[in-house]
């Protein structure tokens, strides 16, 4: 497609395309929304049977790992869909299958990383976050009882993904449903000592979220498995192919290196919260709850628009491509715009849920509201920074992305978080110290709202470039 076609006309010219978004955009959204109420449900009950700050200090920290641990499959993941995807929309269901098998494969390896640097050093990375020592401890048990479950979480991230290739998306939600419903109803049960169970407290969370993934994996393999989905490996699909790695990490590695760059500062940015007690961070913890609604759209359109621009690609057909990421960075932002709204004029009673009451008698409810609203600004850009990067990704342009995200966190959202919400910001090796501005946990979250409109602009300037559509995957 010539270089100098706006949005509106490759909208216009993408005829055809709104009714397969929507199709791929409704499952996911539905998975989506049953992914935020597991989150839900788990901040509600540390903030309603359990006393204190500690517990939602702990949750949020424990919402953070769980969300950066599929990092390691990244990679793979990434891969699975880009060439899935591609080898889908030019009929090569063979291709597709062998992409998935040596996705797996790749993944198989990463856990086995994971798994021994997390039983090596898991208590020293929890304790390297920030939090006081009482909440730190809630959450490294929580992460103990569910880090045998890891194996599961590969099966479900890279089989998911791989069915999102090939358009799939309604296999996919029923997989996370099984999921997330487990996990809400085992946690909250075992919590809360529902139906003759042992009420086992916080670790009743954990033993939920376990069971969550272990059921959700099975799932996956149930799926996988039926041959009328054309993806159920052949046996030599699954000898590992110098080709089809060499595929996978160029197209995977990228998006892996931004993954684990990303985990690692979004951990970074915590720790900065987590440094300034339990009240903030438990305001931090119930505020990222909330703001997850916005992501319902965000990622569904973002799934959406990988899957159409990768079988697009495989079909040769640029203009729609394009087209269809456009369609669906437009309907994003305008969602994720009235989220904003919302968010802006309800934050009150939305932080006053988690904490068993208004917000006028509770520091953190109160505080939680605040950063609700500083963020509500905010989701505009963050629309197109989620939609445009992952029409980027599903047509094998992850190099991109990676650097936008890399230097937006790295030049702008930490340094600016520690200036804005530490009164004294000390300085990298040994050349004394700052003064910041001492705003708290409200400076680092004006810190991530700027830190977003700038990489949401960046990737709106580089999406509306036409070279991404001629990656070779």
């Amino acid at each position: 497609m010539p270089p100098d076609v706006s949005p509106a006309a490759a909208v216009h010219g993408a005829a055809g395309t709104l009714r397969p978004l929507v199709r791929l955009v409704v499952p996911v959204l539905l998975e989506q929304v049953l992914a935020l109420a597991v989150g839900f449900v788990d901040k509600w009950i540390a903030g309603n049977l359990f006393t204190g700050a500690e517990p939602l200090a702990a949750v949020g920290l424990v919402a953070y790992c769980l969300a950066f641990i599929p990092v390691a499959f990244t990679l793979p993941a990434v891969a699975a869909t880009a060439l899935v995807a591609r080898r889908v929309g030019a009929g090569d269901m063979q291709g597709a299958r062998r992409a998935m098998a040596q996705s797996f494969l790749v993944a198989s390896v990463l856990t086995l990383a994971v798994m021994l640097l997390i039983g090596l050093e898991g208590g020293r990375i929890v304790s390297l976050l920030g939090l006081p020592d009482e909440s730190s401890r809630l959450a490294a048990r929580y992460l103990g009882i569910v880090m045998p479950a890891l194996p599961a979480m590969m099966v479900i991230a890279i089989g998911i993904a791989s069915l999102r290739g090939a358009g799939d998306m309604v296999a996919g939600l029923a997989a996370m449903s099984v999921v997330n419903v487990v996990n809400a109803a085992a946690s909250f049960a075992l919590g809360a000592g529902l139906g003759g169970l042992p009420r086992l407290g916080w670790d009743g969370l954990a033993w939920g979220t376990l069971a969550g993934y272990c059921c959700g994996a099975v799932c996956v393999i149930a799926l996988l498995s039926r041959r009328r989905r054309g993806l159920r490996p052949l046996l030599g699909d699954w000898w590992p192919n110098a080709a089809w790695l060499r595929r996978i990490a160029r197209v995977g590695l990228p998006a892996g290196v931004d993954a684990a760059a990303n985990a690692a500062c979004h951990l970074t940015f915590l720790s900065i919260v987590n440094r300034m007690g339990n009240v903030d961070a438990a305001a931090h913890a119930v505020a990222v709850t909330i703001e997850s609604l916005a992501f319902l759209p965000g990622s569904a359109f973002q799934v959406a628009a990988a899957t159409l621009a990768g079988q697009f690609l495989g079909a040769r057909d640029e203009r729609r491509a394009r087209g269809s990421v456009w369609l669906a960075a437009l309907a994003c932002v305008s969602l994720m715009t009235a989220a904003g709204a919302a968010f802006f004029w309800f934050a009150e009673p939305l932080a006053g849920w988690f904490v068993g009451g208004s917000t006028a008698g509770s520091p953190v409810a109160g505080l939680a509201a605040s950063l609700v609203r500083i963020v509500a600004f905010a989701q505009p850009p963050l629309a197109l920074l989620m939609v445009l990067s992952g029409g980027l990704r599903g047509g094998g342009a992850t190099r991109p992305p990676m650097l936008v995200n890399f230097l937006g966190l790295v030049a702008i959202r930490l340094p600016l978080a520690m200036f804005l919400a530490w009164d004294v910001v000390p300085l990298p090796i040994g050349l004394g110290s700052v003064r910041g501005l001492g705003l708290g946990v409200c400076g680092a979250w004006l810190a991530m709202a700027t830190d977003l409109t700038a990489r949401g602009v960046a990737m709106l300037a580089i999406f509306a470039r036409p070279g991404w559509t001629r990656v070779r995957v």
